[in-house]
């Protein structure tokens, strides 16, 4: 999975390097990325443990109410993903997966050289980007909330024993 994640990473990073120039090391990183994307979403419904989405994907009421203690600075702290952590997985999937969709399509036949097409690609870019500084941010400021260092624990796969008042 941290295999997975990283490889994400370096494919968004390099399709993003590249998007003045929408050749095929744009396209290539692309289809990487949606690959990988593709991937992890098959492990979000089928795998198990802290990686399946029913273990992290939590309601509207809970998230909303988790986005309450965030506020009030009282956050539980989860072992896998919060409730935030969790949407957010969703939204960055789904944009991936969007931008994969509309760069696929605009290489196709029917909707090549559409600029409503482009356009939506390109926002999609800046969504994207937008949501990775919402993720990198939420990350930065849960790793203090919490006194742990989540980019470590991303990296190794181990992160501190529950404490009393975790959810798991």
């Amino acid at each position: 999975m941290r295999l997975l994640h990283l490889g994400l990473i370096a494919s968004v990073i390099v399709a993003w390097a590249f998007r003045e120039d929408l050749g095929p090391v744009h396209e290539v990183a692309g289809y990487v990325a949606l690959a990988a994307a593709v991937v992890r979403s098959a492990i979000g419904l089928a795998g198990g443990g802290y990686a399946r989405f029913g273990q992290f994907v939590r309601s509207r009421a809970d998230t909303l109410g988790y986005a309450r203690q965030v506020l009030r600075g009282n956050a539980p702290r989860y072992i896998g993903h919060n409730p935030l952590g969790g949407w957010m997985v969703l939204a960055l999937l789904g944009c991936i997966g969007l931008l994969g969709a509309s760069g696929w399509l605009y290489t196709t036949d029917l909707f090549w050289g559409y600029g409503w097409l482009a356009w939506l690609h390109a926002a999609l870019g800046w969504t994207l980007l937008a949501l990775v500084a919402l993720h990198v941010g939420g990350v930065v400021f849960t790793s203090i909330a919490h006194r742990e260092n989540l980019v470590k624990a991303m990296l190794t796969g181990r992160k501190a024993p529950p404490r009393p008042g975790d959810v798991g």
